[in-house]
C-alpha cells in the first residue's frame, strides 16, 4: 500500500515536465518569427503527430489500434487540443492581450477547484490558498503591476478567454476521469489538430515559411511544448496529484518570463521578484500535504 503514494508522486513530477516544456513557449514562438497563428498550430502539431508516432513504435503498437478509440474520447482530445488554441486566438484577436492571457490563465485555478468532484479527491482550504496566491503572482507578472482596465467592446475576446479557461481545465478533469484510455493516444489527437490548424490557416491567413533558424524552433515547439508536453501532461493529470499540478502551471508563465529576461527580450523589474514569491509560495502550500504524504510511504 506504501507504494501507492509514491507512484502518484512519479506520475506528479512525470506531468510537471510539461509545465518545464510549455515555460519556452514564449520564448520559442518568438523565435520561430512572424509565422501566422494557425499555420504555427498546425506545423507543431505535426512534428507532435511524429512525436506520437514515436511513442507507438516505442510501445510496439499498431498505429491503427491506438486510433480505435470511443467517440468520446476523439470529441474530448480534439476540443482540448484545437478548441483551446482556437478560443485562445480569438481571444487575442479581439482584446488586449493583458486582460486576455490573464482571463486564459485562470485554468489551473479551475482545475484546484474542480478537482473536487473527481472521485475519490478532497480539497483542502491550502490548495485553494495556495491556488489563489499563484493566480494573484501570475496576475502581477503580467500585468507587469499596472491596473487592469476591462472594457465592454471586448466582450467577445474576453469570453473566448473565459472558454479557453474553461476548455482546458475541463480537458484535463475529464481525461483524469478516462484513466483507462493510454496516454499515446494523444498521437491521434495531434494529427486531428493539425489537420483542422491546416484547414483554418489556408481558410484564413497569408502563408509565411520559417527562415533559417526559425525552422529549428518551429520543430522544438512541436517536439517540445506543443508535443511531448501534451503527453507528460496526459500520465500527469491521470494518475498523479491533479491540485499540485494545477497550482504548479503558473510556474509556466513565471519561468517564461525568466528565461525572456536571460535571453534579453524582457527586463527584471520588482513586479517578478514578488510574483515568483507568490507562485512559489503558493505551489508550496499547495503540496504541503502531499509531501507529508510522500516522506511517510518512503
Amino acid at each position: 500500500m506504501a507504494s501507492q503514494p509514491l507512484k502518484q508522486w512519479q506520475a506528479t513530477l512525470i506531468g510537471a515536465t510539461a509545465i518545464l516544456m510549455w515555460a519556452t513557449l514564449a520564448l520559442l514562438t518568438d523565435l520561430s518569427g512572424n509565422i501566422p497563428p494557425f499555420q504555427l498550430t498546425a506545423m507543431s502539431f505535426t512534428v507532435a503527430f511524429f512525436v506520437g508516432i514515436l511513442t507507438w513504435i516505442k510501445d510496439k503498437q499498431n498505429p491503427l489500434q491506438c486510433l480505435q478509440l470511443p467517440k468520446a474520447v476523439w470529441a474530448l482530445g480534439i476540443a482540448g487540443l484545437f478548441g483551446y488554441h482556437l478560443f485562445y486566438f480569438i481571444a487575442l484577436q479581439n482584446a488586449p492581450v493583458v486582460e486576455a492571457s490573464l482571463i486564459a490563465y485562470l485554468w489551473p485555478l479551475l482545475i484546484v477547484f474542480f478537482s473536487a468532484l473527481l472521485p475519490g479527491e478532497k480539497l483542502r482550504w491550502f490548495h485553494c490558498a495556495g491556488a489563489i496566491a499563484a493566480f494573484v503572482g501570475v496576475t502581477l507578472l503580467v500585468t507587469k503591476g499596472q491596473s487592469l482596465s476591462f472594457e465592454a467592446q471586448y466582450t467577445t475576446g474576453y469570453l473566448a478567454a473565459l472558454v479557453c479557461a474553461i476548455t482546458w481545465s475541463s480537458y484535463s478533469l475529464l481525461s483524469r476521469r478516462l484513466g483507462n484510455i493510454p496516454t499515446n493516444a494523444v498521437g491521434g489527437f495531434c494529427a486531428a489538430t493539425a489537420i483542422l490548424s491546416w484547414i483554418f490557416h489556408f481558410l484564413l491567413e497569408p502563408t509565411l515559411w520559417p527562415v533559417g533558424n526559425a525552422w529549428v524552433a518551429v520543430f522544438c515547439l512541436g517536439a517540445g511544448p506543443v508535443g511531448l508536453a501534451f503527453f507528460t501532461w496526459d500520465h500527469g493529470v491521470k494518475h498523479g496529484n491533479i491540485k499540485i499540478l494545477g497550482v504548479l502551471s503558473y510556474m509556466a508563465p513565471l519561468l517564461s518570463t525568466v528565461l525572456l529576461v536571460l535571453y534579453g527580450l524582457a527586463q527584471a523589474t520588482w513586479t517578478l521578484g514578488i510574483a515568483c514569491l507568490l507562485i512559489i509560495g503558493g505551489a508550496l502550500l499547495a503540496s504541503a500535504d502531499f509531501s507529508k504524504k510522500r516522506r511517510s510511504s518512503l
